[in-house]
């Protein structure tokens, strides 16, 4: 993981996502960071996460990794060189409380191990054709809870990157999780999280839930 520079995470991407959680739709990309330090494999072992903050939430996401430096107008084919299938996991108890504060959401989002992730796949061709060739989906003890396409998202892949680069800046190894579809919800101690690309499995992990 160490090869990844930047985790960029866009929120409400998804309108049903948006409404199950009682969100208004925003008008521009909505992002927020992780650290690297949350980054962790979905390689089949097991993911410890943090117990006594709350219900801890899974949010599946199509993940693309930058392999060049952005410059305004740079398409995606110019600029996206892999994708991976991660997990944007959110202390949701915690996440309400910082809002009502108007505080920032790091302490819900950016966590040790809040950012599981299968392995990076290679684009060989056109990426938006390739991207839009198949869903993904997240089952949770061999039950499919999420399923998403990209032509579903609110802020097409192209917008956001010309909003990350244009705003942030990018470049090669940064990543972008870029929102989850609808049917989040709660993680149990013991969980078997995997995540398909079509009907291939490419990630999974067991979660356990342990005290820091």
């Amino acid at each position: 993981m160490n090869e990844i520079r930047n985790i960029y995470c866009v929120g409400r991407n998804y309108r049903l996502h948006a409404a199950e959680l009682g969100n208004e739709i925003p008008e521009s990309p909505l992002i927020f960071l992780k650290p690297t330090h949350a980054l962790v494999p979905m390689d089949g072992g097991v993911i410890e996460l943090p117990a006594d903050h709350g219900a801890i939430h899974y949010e599946a996401e199509l993940v693309i990794r930058i392999g060049g430096a952005f410059v305004p107008g740079a398409s995606v084919s110019e600029l996206i060189d892999a994708f991976a299938l991660g997990l944007d996991l959110t202390l949701r108890d915690l996440q309400h409380e910082l809002k009502s504060k108007q505080h920032p959401w790091l302490a819900a989002k950016g966590f040790r191990h809040a950012a599981p992730i299968t392995k990076f796949h290679q684009l060989t061709g056109d990426p938006m054709r390739e991207l839009s060739a198949c869903s993904y989906s997240l089952r949770i003890n061999g039950e499919e809870r999420q399923r998403g396409q990209i032509d579903e998202m609110i802020f097409g892949l192209d917008q956001l990157i010309q909003h990350i680069g244009s705003f942030y800046g990018l470049g090669p190894g940064d990543v972008i999780f870029t929102g989850t579809p609808a049917g989040v919800g709660p993680i149990e101690d013991g969980d078997l999280m995997e995540l398909y690309w079509g009907e291939e499995l490419i990630g999974s992990a067991r979660m356990r839930i342990a005290s820091s």
